[in-house]
């Protein structure tokens, strides 16, 4: 039996957070980001997003992501591990030998073809911030991987870095502590914090969807 946890989140952390950014802060955030090397394309909602990502995923790619809230909502994960198109590696990873194959799983995840992934805050100046227990994904997201494809709801706009730092502490940390606890009984934590402008590799999907944290 799945049991829920309910996060202790101030309603007015949720209220500044959690709701969609309004069209002048999308366009200043997707400008920034376009000036930065980063291509943004704009969905309208959960499966246009999909429609996009899967669009730009050349047919016979080694596809490689983390746990993703954003993913599993858009139903990308689902369309990827199901589509037959793409050689999806975390099931290949997870099925191999700890201690008689760690080289070979590091590679492997280090440096796939197309990285999947979201973010947990985009600044109006164009950075990303990306938080992490483990810090698996953030090399690729950093240079590992040969396309990095992010997808990303408005309300994860912000003014700034320090901004930024708030929702990932306040918001989004204490949802994901909640989430790890009942998915895999231990509690999260944020070990790791990406927050910069990558390389000209990224593509952002920006929609209109609070549902991804």
């Amino acid at each position: 039996m799945i049991k829920e946890l309910e996060p202790s989140v101030d309603p007015s952390i949720s209220g500044r957070f959690g709701t969609l950014a309004d069209e002048a802060s999308v366009r200043r955030a997707s400008a920034a980001l376009e000036a930065n090397g980063i291509k943004v394309l704009r969905a309208g909602d959960a499966a246009e997003a999909k429609r996009i990502v899967l669009n730009l995923i050349p047919d016979g790619s080694q596809v490689h992501h983390g746990a993703s809230q954003t993913l599993e909502a858009t139903g990308i994960l689902e369309a990827v591990e199901k589509s037959g198109r793409y050689e999806h590696l975390r099931p290949r990873i997870w099925s191999m030998d700890r201690k008689t194959q760690a080289d070979e799983i590091r590679r492997l995840g280090a440096a796939p073809d197309v990285m999947l992934g979201s973010v947990h805050a985009v600044t109006e100046t164009g950075s990303l911030i990306a938080a992490s227990m483990g810090g698996g994904q953030l090399g690729p997201y950093v240079s590992g991987a040969g396309r990095v494809i992010l997808v990303v709801g408005t309300q994860k706009i912000v003014a700034d870095l320090d901004e930024g730092l708030r929702r990932v502490n306040e918001y989004a940390f204490p949802l994901e502590d909640a989430r790890a606890q009942v998915a895999y009984g231990i509690h999260s934590a944020v070990n790791k914090v990406l927050g910069s402008p990558w390389s000209s590799s990224t593509r952002c999907s920006v929609s209109n969807s609070a549902n991804w944290r």
